[in-house]
């Protein structure tokens, strides 16, 4: 059984929870994804940065490193490097229009669709040519 109001009180506003801003919304996921893409980012250039290092101390060393990465699990995950740097790059355009545009906040969520229409298009045009010449490097 319900009880029914007679109108009397004023519609309630929406209690909204406390403690977080986002809840799940496309601001919270490109946060996450920006912060994740550039942590990934960073730990490439790390690695990057020690195994060239590597050319001064023993140019054997370095062409031994260099060969363990010529291999398909390197090849896909260099995928995910170019995926993850598209994506960085072209959501942190997105952050700047929203800190120096106007209307910038108004139209986040909109800017976030396009970031990955723009992400997708540019991952299905890269993907199959670099899978490609991961997987052929050996037959040639």
């Amino acid at each position: 059984m319900s009880v029914k109001t007679t109108g009397t009180r004023a519609a309630q506003p929406r209690r909204v929870p406390g403690g977080t801003l986002y809840r799940g919304r496309e601001g919270m996921w490109s946060w996450v994804l920006h912060r994740i893409t550039g942590v990934a980012i960073y730990f490439f250039l790390l690695v990057h940065l020690l195994d060239t290092a590597l050319i001064r101390v023993s140019p054997e060393a370095y062409n031994a490193v260099i060969g363990t990465y010529k291999n398909p699990i390197m090849g896909i995950g260099e995928l995910g490097l170019v995926g993850a740097i598209l994506f960085h790059a072209l959501n942190g355009l997105r952050i700047i229009l929203i800190d120096f545009w106007q209307l910038g906040t108004k139209y986040h969520r909109a800017m976030f669709y396009v970031v990955i229409g723009v992400w997708l298009v540019l991952m299905i045009g890269f993907t199959p040519r670099h899978l490609i010449n991961v997987f052929s490097e050996g037959a040639v």
